[in-house]
């Protein structure tokens, strides 16, 4: 058989089952070598002591007479007597050691048997803390916040050391991605305030008209990279706070928030060509209904604003299980599978874009939805375009009264 058909590598057995394998065995060897060096004592004590038991063995007298041999002989149930001393001792010996040996190999099972369950049951028990690190590391590596922690209990060990380092650990970096999300918050909020004042500057003569023609096309293009800076501040802001800022527990509907978001870019889809059609089925969520507001119209905007004239965009909302769900696809460039990892990240886009674009969209639909603990899948079209998809864990529609309006 050639290497190709051996190239598949066996599935490894987990960390316990490889410490219950390598105890047993380890058992099993050393009682193996415990049997055989008992066996040797006992017999070579056996052989020591022969002296002992070769004159206390019973011979057959020499006076007995003939008739009675003869008799004993044909007694079916009269015992083999040996004949001499040194051959009794023999069998004597024989049948001690084989016994010694079967009981032996006997105990020698039940106790490596008995080994196994104890080193799986040992195994399981040191190594549920771990357990507990690994699924928590999990949990972390898979959100957005770094607020759990461990907090293991238990005898000061290696796992507890362990835990400890890793609860420091997402301690710092707690405190470096909170103040890094601060000074976002913070510098975009400052900016906001001088762009609005040189936005007003431009637009008060441009609309006296005190501004020379030839003049006009430069204040027009000015206004118009204002107007940019200010989407991305706000994008920026918007981004920190759905990192940084626990979701408020509001009862919300995403086809609501999705028939929004239609509606308010309708104008734009239309300018653009881009035919949008909806098809809202009721799903009910719970968080802060500004974020998913803005979720739902960022995903919209992605798809209206990356795709070509005469296409289309298609919005749907539902639920499954115990999620509900927002899917938004349109047609439009092709898409490298391996490119779209990158388009959530912030300032990260395809190959294919518009100039406007900020770069911010998908980005901050990744944090709000990890925020509401939810899940954001992408994936491309056969033809072109991108389908993304939004999961948040249900509200029962039970819950959903005449006062959640949205």
């Amino acid at each position: 058989m050639s290497r190709a058909g051996t190239g598949r590598r066996l599935p490894r057995l987990p960390l316990r089952g490889r410490l219950t394998l390598v105890t047993t065995v380890v058992f099993a060897l050393l009682g193996c070598g415990l049997l055989l060096l008992n066996w040797l004592s006992s017999r070579q004590l056996i052989e020591d002591n022969r002296y002992l038991v070769v004159p206390a063995i019973s011979t057959i007298p020499a006076q007995m007479p003939t008739e009675h041999l003869d008799l004993l002989s044909d007694t079916p149930a009269a015992p083999l007597v040996p004949a001499t001393p040194a051959e009794g001792f023999a069998e004597f010996e024989n049948r001690v050691l084989g016994e010694l040996l079967a009981r032996s190999l006997l105990l020698l099972v039940f106790f490596t048997a008995l080994a196994a369950l104890l080193a799986w049951w040992a195994g399981r028990r040191s190594l549920r803390r771990l357990t507990r690190v690994t699924a928590a590391a999990r949990r972390i590596g898979s959100g957005s916040t770094l607020d759990e922690r461990l907090a293991l209990t238990g005898p000061h060990d290696e796992v507890r050391e362990l835990g400890d380092t890793f609860d420091a650990m997402l301690d710092r970096l707690d405190r470096s991605f909170t103040a890094q999300r601060r000074f976002t918050a913070h510098a975009s909020h400052e900016l906001r305030t001088p762009l609005t004042l040189q936005r007003t500057a431009l637009e008060i003569p441009l609309a006296q008209g005190r501004v020379p023609a030839d003049l006009r096309p430069d204040v027009q293009r000015a206004l118009d990279a204002n107007a940019r800076t200010e989407r991305l501040i706000a994008a920026l802001l918007t981004l920190a706070r759905g990192e940084s800022e626990p979701p408020a527990p509001h009862p919300a509907d995403l086809a609501d928030l999705a028939r929004a978001a239609v509606a308010d870019l309708a104008e734009e889809a239309a300018a653009a060509g881009v035919r949008v059609t909806a098809d809202p089925r009721p799903a009910p969520v719970t968080g802060d209904v500004s974020l998913l507001r803005q979720t739902a119209l960022n995903l919209v905007a992605n798809a209206v604003r990356h795709n070509h004239h005469g296409g289309t965009a298609t919005v749907t909302t539902g639920t499954e299980g115990d999620r509900s769900f927002v899917e938004v696809g349109n047609t439009g460039p092709v898409i490298d599978p391996e490119e779209i990892p990158a388009l959530f990240e912030p300032f990260r886009r395809g190959t294919e874009h518009r100039a406007d674009g900020t770069g911010l969209g998908l980005a901050v639909v990744r944090a709000i939805t990890a925020t509401h603990h939810g899940e954001v899948t992408a994936a491309p079209g056969p033809h072109g375009g991108l389908t993304v998809r939004v999961e948040l864990p249900r509200r029962p529609l039970i819950d959903i009264g005449p006062d959640d309006v949205t």
